[in-house]
C-alpha cells in the first residue's frame, strides 16, 4: 500500500467515526490552547511588570547616607554621614565599573505661574538623570550640560506639575517662579505610569539643573548647605553591577571615613537585584502554568491512546482480512501509526491556531498596568509542538504496535463483544 492510498485510508476510516475523531481531537486542541495561553499569560505578567518597573529606572543603584554602625579609624560608631555635592565627580573617576554616578538633590517649594501656584518638589540632578530614571520627553527638551556648566533657571516640568500650573496652555518657553525665582520652562515631561518611588511621582515634579538647585534651593539646617539627599549609580553592563557597588561604596567609605563593609553607613536600593528577584518569581509562576497546560496536554494524549486501543480492538476482524490478503505487520503498524498522528497534529495545530487567535483578540484591548497581554513568542509555539509530537509518538506507538501484533487467524475468529 502506498503513502497515498495509507492516507487515503486513514482518513475515510476518522471520518466514519466523525463523533469519536471529535472528541478525541478536542482533547488534544484543548490542551495545546491551555499550555500556549498559560505561557503566554506569565510571559505578559513578566513583560508588563518589566516595562513599569522600568518607568522608575532601569539598572539603577541608589545611594543614602545613613549612620555608622562599626568603628573605623578610631570615630565611634552612630555617625550620621551626609553625601557631598563634590562626591559624585570624585566617584566617577574612581569607581570604573560604573556607567554614570549622579547626585540628587529635592525640596519641596512653594511654585506659581502666571495661571495657577501650588507647592511641588523640585529636583535637580544632571542631564543623564532622564536616561537612568527613565524620564519622556513630550514637549521641549531635558536640560543640557551648558545648562549645568552655568547654573542657568531653566525647568522641565513633569506632566501633571505642567496640569497644575498651566492647565492646557502651552508652557514652552513661560516662567515658572520657584520659591519666588524665574525660572524658564524648556520641557514638558510626557505622561509615565509609575510603581515605585523614594520621594513621589516624577509627573508631580519640576527638574531643574544640579548646580542652580544647589544654589538657588540648598538643604536646610542640620544638613550642610552643600549636602545631596542621595546619589544615582548605574553600572556598566550587569556583570559589572556588583563591583560597581563595591568600588561606590568603597570610595565613599575613604572620603567619609567608615569601614566600607558597613552597610548600615552607606543605604542602597538596588532594582537590579529587585529585577532579579521579580524575575524568578514571574518564571516560577510561568513553569506552574505551563505545567499545568503539559498536564491538560498529556491528558489528551492519554485519551487518544485509549480511543485508538478501542479503534484496534472494533478493527480486530478487519485487520485480520487486511493480513489475509497480504498485508504485512509493518503496513498495519503504519496505518494506525498514521491515523493516530493525524489525529494528534490536527487537532494540535486546530488548537495552536485557536489559541494565537484569543492572544490576538484579548490583545486589542486596554491592559491593567501590570498585564501586556498574551505574549505568545516563538519559542512557546515551538515548545508547544515539540511536546505535540511527544505526545503524538506515545499516543500512536503502542496501539500500533498492538494492531501489527494481532494473528489473522484469530483476527477472523474474532467477533465483536465476544
Amino acid at each position: 500500500m502506498g503513502l497515498r492510498d495509507l492516507v487515503e485510508d486513514t482518513l475515510r476510516t476518522l471520518w466514519a467515526h466523525k463523533l469519536r475523531t471529535f472528541l478525541t481531537m478536542f482533547g488534544i486542541a484543548w490542551g495545546i490552547i491551555s499550555i500556549t495561553l498559560m505561557v503566554a499569560a506569565g510571559d505578559g505578567f513578566r513583560e508588563g511588570q518589566k516595562r513599569v518597573a522600568e518607568n522608575f529606572g532601569k539598572d539603577l543603584i541608589i545611594v543614602w547616607a545613613g549612620r555608622t554602625s562599626m568603628q573605623a579609624g578610631g570615630l565611634r560608631a552612630g555617625r550620621a554621614l551626609q553625601w557631598e555635592a563634590g562626591d559624585y565627580q570624585i566617584l566617577q573617576r574612581e569607581a570604573t565599573a560604573c556607567r554614570w554616578v549622579l547626585p540628587e538633590l529635592g525640596n519641596s517649594l512653594p511654585v506659581h505661574s502666571n495661571y495657577n501656584s501650588g507647592t511641588l518638589l523640585v529636583t535637580g540632578s544632571l542631564p543623564p538623570f532622564a536616561e537612568i530614571r527613565t524620564i519622556p520627553v513630550a514637549e521641549g527638551r531635558f536640560y543640557n550640560w551648558t545648562e549645568v556648566a552655568e547654573g542657568r533657571r531653566v525647568a522641565f516640568l513633569g506632566s501633571d506639575a505642567k496640569k497644575q500650573l498651566f492647565g492646557g496652555r502651552a508652557a514652552l518657553g513661560e516662567t515658572v517662579y520657584l520659591n519666588g525665582l524665574p525660572y524658564t520652562v524648556i520641557g514638558v515631561m510626557q505622561h509615565k505610569e509609575q510603581d515605585s518611588s523614594y520621594d513621589g511621582r516624577d509627573i508631580n515634579k519640576i527638574f531643574v539643573p544640579f548646580t542652580a538647585a544647589l544654589r538657588d534651593f540648598p538643604n536646610k539646617p542640620p544638613l550642610k548647605p552643600t549636602s545631596v539627599d542621595r546619589l544615582l549609580v548605574t553600572p556598566r553592563s550587569l556583570e559589572l553591577h556588583e563591583a560597581c557597588k563595591w568600588q561606590v561604596r568603597r570610595t565613599l567609605a575613604r572620603l567619609h571615613n567608615f569601614d566600607p563593609r558597613d552597610e548600615e553607613a552607606a543605604g542602597m536600593w538596588d532594582t537590579v537585584e529587585n529585577a532579579k528577584a521579580f524575575r524568578q518569581m514571574t518564571d516560577g509562576m510561568k513553569y506552574f502554568l505551563g505545567a499545568i497546560g503539559l498536564i491538560s496536554l498529556l491528558l489528551g494524549g492519554i485519551g487518544v491512546m485509549n480511543v485508538m486501543l478501542v479503534a484496534v480492538r472494533e478493527r480486530t476482524r478487519e485487520i485480520g482480512v487486511r493480513k489475509a490478503v497480504g498485508a504485512t505487520s509493518r503496513e498495519i503498524l503504519r496505518l494506525f501509526f498514521l491515523e493516530t498522528l493525524v489525529v494528534v497534529f490536527l487537532s494540535g495545530g486546530a488548537g495552536m491556531a485557536i489559541a494565537f487567535g484569543i492572544c490576538a483578540l484579548v490583545n486589542r484591548f486596554p491592559m491593567p498596568q501590570y498585564f501586556a497581554g498574551l505574549l505568545v513568542s516563538w519559542q512557546t509555539a515551538l515548545l508547544a509542538f515539540a511536546l505535540l509530537g511527544i505526545v503524538a509518538v506515545l499516543s500512536a506507538l503502542y496501539p500500533a504496535r498492538q494492531a501489527a501484533s494481532v494473528d489473522p487467524i484469530e483476527a477472523l475468529r474474532f467477533e465483536p463483544g465476544g
